[in-house]
C-alpha cells in the first residue's frame, strides 16, 4: 500500500524506509497519469523536474523524468541541483505542464521528499494532491504500465532564465551603486551560484559560507533558524557586514540577520518587504498573508493604504490569490515569500535580495526601520510554539476549542476566527491561534502579545491550557 501523502508543502518520507525508489515511481506514474488525463489549459506537454543536494536526489529525479517520458511528456531535467523558486519559474516561462522536484526542503538529512508544482509555477492545490494520492494508492496493487525513457529527457540550464527574471524584480542597479559586505550562509544547498553569485555581480563583497554540496548538511540541522546559524553570527560580529543571509537547502526558506546579530524573523521580513516596495519603490496593490502570520504587516499596511488579505496556512492558498489580484507581497511566518511579478511560490533567494535592496535604498540597519514600523503598529511581539500532547487529548482540545474560549491569559475573547484551526481574538489587537498537526498528536499555538511580559503570560496561559 503507498505511504504517500502531501503535507503542506508536498510529500516527504525517511530515504529507505517510506521514501523508497518503489514509492517514487508510484508518485511519478501518478503525477504523469493525472496530466495526461487533465492536461492543463494553454500548457505544453512538457514537465520540468529538478532536484536538491539530497543523498539519492538527482537518482530520484532521473527516475521520475524517465517515467513522465515514458508518458509521451517532453521532460526537461536540471543539469544540476537547483533552487525550488528556479524550478518552479521555469515551468512558469516554458509553459510547462507542472513539475516534479525531489527535495525535503529543510528537513534533516536523513529525510527526501517531492514536490509537484502546476503549470502556473504554483505549489499543487489541495484537490490535485489528493488526486496523484489516490491514483498512488490504487497504482500499488497492481503492474506499473508504462516503460522508461531515458533518450527523451533533455538536460537543460535553468539558471539564465531565472537570473533574467531576477532583474525585473530587484533594483540592482541600487546594490551596485551602494555596494555593502554580507555574510551568506548557503547551507550545503541549491542556493549556491545563485544569492551569493547575484550579490557580487552587483559589487558587493561576499562571505560565502558551506557553499559546496554536502548530502549531510555538515552533520547539522539545515533549517535556517537562528540555532543552526552561528557560525554565520560569529562571521557577522566580526566583520563589517551589513547583513546575514541563509537559505534553505531549496533555497524557498530565508534567514535574515541584522548587522549587530539581531535575527529578523519571517514575520518581520514581510513587513519589511512592504514597507520597501511601497515606500520606496512606489508599488501598487494589496499584500497578502496566512492566518498564522503576525499583524506587523497590517500595521504597514494601514500606514499606507494597503489593503490586507488573510488565508489559511499554506504558500500554495497565497500563490492563488497572487494569481488573482494585484499583489504586492505575499507571504507566510514560517519563511515563506513572493512578490507581484514573480512566481506564486516561495522564494529565498528573492527574499535575501529584497532586504539587501532595502539596506542600500535606506542607508541604514534594518532594526532602526523596525522600530519605526513597531512605532506605527504600537509594539507587537510574536511566538510560536508546538504542543505535544496525546491522541486522546489532542480529540479533547479540538472539542473545546470548537465550543470556544471565554477568555485567555487574563483577557476576554472578542471573537474567534476558524479559517484553518482557532484563532482567538483578543483586547488591544492580541491574540491566540491553535492549529493541530494533521499528522501527528501536536498543536501548533501562534500568539501575538503588545510586550514581553504579556507574551511570557501568554505562553504559560497556552502551557496551561493544553497540558
Amino acid at each position: 500500500m503507498s505511504v504517500i501523502k502531501f503535507g503542506t508543502s508536498g510529500w516527504r518520507g525517511i530515504i529507505s524506509d517510506t521514501f523508497t525508489f518503489g514509492n517514487v515511481d508510484l508518485a511519478a506514474h501518478a503525477i504523469a497519469q493525472h496530466l495526461d488525463e487533465n492536461p492543463p489549459a494553454n500548457a505544453r506537454k512538457l514537465l520540468i523536474v529538478g532536484h536538491d543536494t539530497r543523498f539519492l536526489s538527482r537518482a530520484f529525479a532521473i527516475r521520475c523524468a524517465e517515467i513522465a517520458a515514458g508518458y509521451g511528456f517532453t521532460v526537461w531535467l536540471t543539469d544540476r541541483d537547483a533552487p525550488t523558486p528556479v524550478i518552479a519559474h521555469s515551468i512558469r516561462v516554458h509553459k510547462a505542464s507542472g513539475g516534479i522536484n525531489i527535495t525535503a526542503s529543510h528537513n534533516p538529512a536523513e529525510w527526501n521528499g517531492l514536490k509537484f508544482n502546476e503549470s502556473n509555477g504554483a505549489p499543487c492545490l489541495p484537490e490535485t494532491a489528493k488526486a496523484i494520492e489516490g491514483r498512488a494508492n490504487a497504482l500499488a496493487d497492481q503492474p506499473l504500465p508504462v516503460g522508461h525513457q531515458p533518450k527523451a529527457v533533455k538536460i537543460f540550464n535553468p539558471l539564465p532564465g531565472y537570473f533574467i527574471q531576477l532583474r525585473k524584480l530587484i533594483d540592482f542597479a541600487a546594490l551596485k551603486k551602494h555596494p555593502k559586505k554580507a555574510v551568506v550562509d548557503l547551507m550545503f544547498g541549491t542556493g549556491r551560484g545563485y544569492l551569493d553569485e547575484l550579490l557580487a555581480r552587483s559589487g558587493w563583497k561576499v562571505d560565502a559560507l558551506h557553499g559546496y554540496v554536502d548530502p549531510l548538511f555538515g552533520n547539522g540541522h539545515p533549517e535556517p533558524i537562528q540555532e543552526n546559524l552561528g557560525e554565520l553570527l560569529a562571521r557577522l560580529t566580526k566583520s563589517k557586514a551589513v547583513l546575514g543571509l541563509g537559505l534553505d537547502p531549496d533555497a524557498d526558506r530565508f534567514a535574515i540577520v541584522d548587522r549587530d546579530g539581531t535575527f529578523i524573523n519571517a514575520n518581520q521580513v514581510l513587513a519589511l518587504a512592504l514597507y520597501h516596495l511601497v515606500k520606496n519603490r512606489h508599488w501598487t496593490g494589496a499584500v497578502v498573508r496566512t492566518v498564522a502570520t503576525s499583524h506587523l504587516v497590517d500595521a504597514v499596511a494601514r500606514q499606507f493604504g494597503v489593503k490586507v488579505h488573510e488565508t489559511p496556512v499554506g504558500f500554495k492558498y497565497i500563490g492563488a490569490l497572487m494569481e488573482s489580484e494585484p499583489i504586492i507581497v505575499g507571504g507566510e511566518e514560517s519563511g515563506g515569500l513572493s512578490v507581484k511579478g514573480h512566481v506564486p511560490e516561495k522564494d529565498g533567494i528573492l527574499a535575501c535580495l529584497l532586504m539587501a535592496e532595502l539596506v542600500a535604498y535606506e542607508g541604514r540597519a534594518l532594526g532602526s526601520i523596525l522600530k519605526e514600523i513597531q512605532g506605527w503598529a504600537g509594539g507587537i511581539v510574536s511566538d510560536r510554539i508546538n504542543l505535544r500532547v496525546t491522541p486522546e487529548r489532542k480529540e479533547e482540545l479540538l472539542q473545546r476549542f470548537k465550543n470556544g474560549l471565554d477568555e485567555f491569559g487574563g483577557q476576554r475573547v472578542r471573537d474567534v476566527v476558524t479559517m484553518d484551526g482557532y484563532k482567538f481574538m483578543l483586547g488591544d489587537g492580541c491574540w491566540v491561534m491553535f492549529r493541530a498537526s494533521g499528522t501527528e498528536p501536536v498543536f501548533r499555538c501562534y500568539l501575538e502579545a503588545r510586550t514581553a511580559r504579556q507574551m511570557a503570560g501568554f505562553r504559560k496561559a497556552a502551557l496551561d491550557l493544553v497540558k
